[in-house]
């Protein structure tokens, strides 16, 4: 058996008076997507269970049929698995986002998508400012980085998600918790080395905001997940462009095929990702296929951006896969979102999204076509969503 599953980031969303009271699926030409909706099953799945931030990290390892409750201490520990850090017992992890703050408030929480070149320098210019101090920075893609602070014990800090604040005013935000004052002391010292540095200076002269801050949150401990060998019995390859998804394939013993120009953003290498998941099939039995370009529509709060995203992953994604996993004899294929990013909101939600999958041994439902609406005509609720991949894979 051949297993395909197509992750379209933050795909999910709501219907929207500049789509004319359609979501951006309804709205989309997704033919590939409708037909693995018309042929199989589809229904809802409660990706983030209750008391748990919205986010890709949670949401995917429900996905992935991993229990956040024993299996999540935060996103950055998946993160520095893709890049293969470590940490000491005593250690703690953080995402460290690059952002900018105008007047008190979030105005951009990827600091404008900043280039690698200027990452890197700031990223190398605060490991020698917190040189001594236990503190080590590693550079990740763009705007999402790493911080490990080592020999810390045990650290009372909650963190809000940068990209779950967009232009609400960062005071409303800060770190909290006993530990706090730790964190948001090497934030603000991080903010003054930035306010007068050389990207900083350069970024002005080219009429672009500046990085004004570094955002610390998604903070834990490494955690091991049993591998989807030892669940299944199957061999499986992921291609990202994000490090969060790839840190969950490596320690869920997946290998990670590195594409060419895939960006984890919207301008994706949308032809390379399908090709690539193409090849994998030859080799693997389970190609699952993530792209981040959705979700980062939602981000940006533009719908008709969301709707080409979601056509193109469609097309050059999910369209290959399906025609090439056809040529082998048993063969199924998932579609879905780990959670909505509404364009009104640009931010993440809890709503549980729509999926669909068919295939060998699979039985066509009422299925006729792949959206939220259909998905809730259909009252068919995965709850909770760790079960999804069973009946994927069992069912």
């Amino acid at each position: 058996m051949k297993y395909v599953i197509i992750l379209p980031d933050g795909a999910a969303d709501e219907p929207l008076s500049a789509l004319s009271g359609k979501t951006p699926l309804e709205a989309a030409h997704i033919p590939f997507m409708d037909e693995v909706a018309r042929q199989g099953r589809i229904g809802r799945v409660v990706t983030v269970p209750p008391g748990f931030t919205s986010a890709t990290d949670v949401a995917t390892l429900s996905l992935f049929g991993y229990d956040a409750h024993e299996y999540y201490s935060g996103r950055a520990p998946l993160e520095a698995a893709a890049q293969g850090l470590s940490v000491g017992p005593n250690g703690v992890i953080f995402r460290c986002n690059f952002v900018t703050v105008l007047d008190g408030r979030m105005a951009d929480f990827t600091a404008g998508h900043i280039p690698q070149s200027e990452s890197d320098a700031l990223i190398g210019d605060l490991a020698t400012l917190f040189s001594g101090e236990g503190l080590a920075f590693h550079t990740g893609v763009s705007y999402r980085n790493l911080m490990i602070a080592e020999n810390v014990g045990t650290l009372d800090v909650r963190c809000a998600p940068p990209h779950d604040i967009p232009n609400e005013s960062v005071a409303d935000h800060r770190p909290h918790g006993a530990d706090a004052a730790r964190v948001e002391t090497i934030m603000v010292r991080a903010a003054e080395m930035l306010a007068d540095h050389e990207v900083n200076r350069t970024r002005r002269v080219e009429s672009r905001d500046p990085v004004t801050n570094i955002w610390l949150w998604g903070q834990g401990r490494p955690t091991r997940l049993p591998s989807l060998q030892e669940r299944f019995g199957v061999r499986g390859a992921v291609i990202t462009g994000v490090d969060i998804i790839r840190g969950i394939a490596r320690c869920m013993g997946v290998d990670v095929i590195e594409v060419p120009g895939a960006t984890g953003y919207i301008d994706t290498n949308y032809v390379g990702k399908g090709a690539a998941a193409v090849r994998a099939l030859e080799t693997y039995d389970v190609v699952i296929a993530h792209v981040e370009a959705p979700d980062e529509a939602g981000h940006l709060g533009d719908a008709k951006e969301k709707v080409l995203a979601l056509e193109r992953v469609d097309e050059h994604v999910v369209g290959p896969l399906l025609e090439a996993v056809r040529g082998y004899d048993s063969w199924r294929v998932l579609v879905a979102p780990d959670h909505p990013t509404p364009v009104t909101t640009r931010a993440h939600s809890a709503v549980p999204p729509p999926w669909c999958f068919a295939g060998t041994g699979v039985a066509a439902d009422a299925g006729t076509s792949f959206s939220e609406t259909a998905a809730k005509s259909s009252g068919v609720m995965i709850d909770p969503g760790t079960s999804l991949i069973d009946e994927f894979i069992r069912g």
